[in-house]
């Protein structure tokens, strides 16, 4: 049995091939692939068979715990908001623009266009629902997922930088006094470490270990004298354990 004009149409991605003496046969065909034509001598029908693809779908449980947007720590918020639309296959609407039409456009292109449309909506939606009321009713207006994206990193990734200079200025102005533990201070200095670092600053640890010891309070004055003329290199761990030996036997 042949085919006669079978054709592998755009935005269908499923094809029935019916030789008018045989049950139609069924195949599946991947989105956009081009028009291709086999020459027999049995004439063929073929029905193109738009199938809509299917989101995944997060259970509710996980997404009422999704981490709703109040106007801080927006690059976290990000991060999390990525892996959702990763999950659902919906990422490439906040990096795509609309597809254009043309005067040429047929009814497979309108319909792809449609497609597009309908899910950089439900895209969109997706953020908004994981978007604070109020940030909801700021935003809601956006036409599209990456409008609504480029919004977002436009007033809150400046922030970040802005909150990047505040965490570092932190460490540089931080003062151990002699009224505190030394080594809660220690502690205290980590999380700011630690905060720098997660805002994708790298400080070397040896710069914090002379920066710490640097910070001590003027009690302590003999002991960082002692280890500034140590030769040896410490480790922030190494320091610690010094700093809580030196502060028990006092």
């Amino acid at each position: 049995m042949g085919f006669t004009n079978m054709r592998l149409i755009p935005n269908a991605q499923i094809v029935v091939f019916d030789g008018g003496f045989a049950p139609p046969i069924v195949l599946a065909v991947p989105t956009g692939v081009h028009t291709t034509v086999v020459q027999t001598h049995v004439p063929t029908i073929i029905h193109a068979v738009p199938v809509v693809p299917v989101i995944p779908t997060v259970p509710a449980a996980h997404a009422d715990k999704h981490e709703k947007f109040i106007g801080t720590n927006f690059k976290r918020w990000k991060q999390k908001m990525y892996f959702y639309l990763t999950m659902l296959h919906l990422d490439r609407f906040i990096k795509e623009d609309v597809p254009l039409l043309t005067s040429e456009s047929n009814t497979q292109t309108l319909y792809a266009v449609d497609t597009w449309k309908h899910f950089d909506y439900i895209c969109r939606k997706y953020v908004l629902n994981f978007l604070a009321d109020s940030f909801y009713n700021m935003y809601s207006s956006k036409p599209t997922a990456k409008a609504l994206r480029e919004s977002l990193d436009h007033k809150y990734k400046t922030e970040d930088v802005g909150e990047k200079k505040w965490i570092f200025g932190r460490f540089l102005d931080y003062k151990m006094a002699d009224s505190k533990n030394v080594v809660s201070q220690m502690q205290e200095l980590q999380v700011i470490i630690h905060k720098i670092h997660a805002e994708g600053m790298v400080i070397s640890e040896s710069f914090q270990v002379a920066a710490v010891i640097e910070k001590l309070p003027p009690a302590w004055k003999m002991f960082k004298n002692y280890l500034k003329h140590k030769r040896k290199e410490m480790t922030i761990e190494d320091l610690i354990l010094r700093l809580r030996i030196e502060e028990d036997n006092r």
